[in-house]
C-alpha cells in the first residue's frame, strides 16, 4: 500500500492524468461518452482504496480539500460574469430549499419504513446525518452535539454518509450526458444559462492565447495568494457557533475575492488558461474525495445503507417534482442536490461537470445549505424522535 503523502498525491495525479489522456486518445475516446472523465476521476480512487493501493485515511486528503479548493476557486472565478449568474438566483434558491425539505421530510419517512429493523435510538443518528446532508460535516457535528448522539450510534452513520453521499455524487456525475435530453423533455428554461455559456465560450474562442511559463506562474501566484489571504482573514473573523466556521469564512471570502478579481485587469489571465489550471486542481480535489470511500464498507451496515439510499431517493423525487413545476434545468436540480448532500467541497465539482461556466452557483448554494443545516437538522431530529415513539 502507498502510505507516504508524496506517493498518495502521485497516485491521484496519475489517475487524473491517465483518465484525461485516455479520454482524448482515439481508441478509448468513445468509451468516455458513456461515463464522462469526471466520474472515473472520482470512482477510480475509491476502487484503489478498496483494493488497498492507497489508504482510506491520509493527511493528504483533508489538505487537498481544504487548501487546493480555495486556490482553484480563485482561478475559476477570474472571468465570471456575476451579473448573469445572479439572474439564476430565485430558481436556484428555490431548488436548494426543496432539496433541503426532501432531507427534512425524508428522514422521518425512512425511519417509519425501516424502524422494525433498526436500533431504538437510531433517530439520534438520523438527526446527525440530516445535518450533514443539508449543509456538510460541520453541521453533522453541530447537530450531534445539539441532540446528544452517542459515538456508538454515530460511527455507523458516518459509514452510511460516506457510502451513500459519495455514490450519489458519482451517479450525478454519470448522468451529466443526459442533461440535454432531460431539459428537452422537461421543457426547461435554459435561456439564461445558454446565453451565459455562449458569451463565455465565444470569448474563449476569440481570445485564447498560448500558456507560457510566465503566465502559469502568475496564475498560480494569484490563486495561492488569494487562497492564503482568504484563510488569513477567515481565521481572524469570529466563528458563529453552529453556523459559520473559520473554513466557511475562508470560502465566503475566497468567493468574493475571485469575483472581485473578475472586475480587475487580473481577468486578462483567463485567455492564458487560468480556468483550465483551476479545473486541474478542482479535479484533484474530486480524486481526494473519492479516495476517502471504501466500497467494502457497504457490507458492514447493509440495512442502514439501504435506508440511506431510500432517504436520498425521496429527496431526489421532490427535486424532480420541483424541476417539473418550475421548469428548472437539470443543472440546477443536480447542483441543488449535491449542495445539500455533499456541501461546498463537492457542489462546485458537480456544477462544473454540467455547466463549467457556472461552477460558482454550486458553491453559493452549498454555503446557503451550510447556514441552514444545523437548524433544519435539529428540526429533522425532532421529527425522527416523534416517529420513534410511535
Amino acid at each position: 500500500m502507498i502510505t507516504d503523502p508524496f506517493g498518495v498525491v502521485t497516485a491521484l495525479l496519475v489517475i487524473e492524468g491517465g483518465i484525461f489522456y485516455l479520454a482524448e486518445y482515439g481508441p478509448t475516446k468513445r468509451f468516455f461518452n458513456v461515463l464522462p472523465p469526471m466520474f472515473w476521476i472520482y470512482f477510480l480512487p475509491m476502487v484503489a482504496t478498496t483494493l488497498g493501493v492507497i489508504p482510506q485515511q491520509s493527511e493528504v486528503y483533508p489538505f487537498i480539500s481544504r487548501h487546493l479548493l480555495p486556490v482553484s476557486l480563485v482561478m475559476l472565478l477570474l472571468s465570471v460574469d456575476i451579473r448573469a449568474i445572479l439572474r439564476l438566483g430565485k430558481i436556484a434558491l428555490a431548488m436548494l430549499l426543496v432539496g433541503s425539505a426532501g432531507i427534512v421530510l425524508g428522514g422521518p419517512t425512512v425511519l417509519l419504513l425501516f424502524q422494525p429493523w433498526l436500533p431504538a435510538d437510531i433517530w439520534l443518528g438520523f438527526g446527525a446525518l440530516s445535518g450533514s446532508w443539508i449543509g456538510g460535516s460541520a453541521n453533522m457535528v453541530a447537530v450531534q452535539q445539539g441532540i446528544g448522539t452517542p459515538e456508538e450510534i454515530l460511527a455507523p452513520i458516518i459509514v452510511v454518509d460516506t457510502i451513500v453521499a459519495y455514490s450519489w455524487m458519482g451517479l450525478l456525475i454519470a448522468l451529466a450526458k443526459f442533461q440535454s435530453l432531460y431539459d428537452r423533455w422537461n421543457r426547461s428554461n435554459t435561456q439564461v444559462m445558454e446565453e451565459l455559456n455562449r458569451k463565455l465560450s465565444s470569448s474563449e474562442k476569440t481570445r485564447t492565447s498560448a500558456l507560457t511559463l510566465k503566465h502559469a506562474v502568475v496564475i498560480f501566484a494569484v490563486g495561492f495568494a488569494g487562497a492564503w489571504v482568504a484563510a488569513w482573514m477567515g481565521a481572524a473573523l469570529p466563528e458563529v457557533r453552529n453556523l459559520v466556521s473559520t473554513y466557511t469564512w475562508t470560502i465566503l471570502i475566497v468567493t468574493a475575492l475571485g469575483v472581485g478579481l473578475s472586475f480587475t485587469p487580473v481577468r486578462r489571465l483567463e485567455p492564458f488558461g487560468a480556468s483550465k489550471l483551476g479545473y486541474g486542481l478542482l479535479y484533484l480535489v474530486l480524486a481526494a474525495i473519492g479516495a476517502r470511500a471504501n466500497l467494502a464498507d457497504m457490507m458492514s451496515v447493509p440495512i442502514l445503507v439501504v435506508a440511506g439510499f431510500t432517504w436520498v431517493a425521496i429527496h431526489a423525487l421532490l427535486l424532480l417534482a420541483a424541476s417539473r413545476l418550475l421548469r428548472a434545468p437539470m443543472f440546477l436540480m443536480v447542483t441543488a442536490s449535491q449542495a445539500n448532500i455533499g456541501g461546498p467541497a463537492s457542489a462546485p465539482v458537480v456544477a462544473g461537470v454540467y455547466q463549467p461556466a457556472l461552477v460558482t452557483v454550486g458553491l453559493l448554494m452549498a454555503i446557503v445549505g451550510g447556514i441552514l443545516g444545523t437548524y433544519l437538522g435539529i428540526v429533522c431530529s425532532q421529527l425522527c424522535r416523534m416517529v420513534s415513539q410511535l
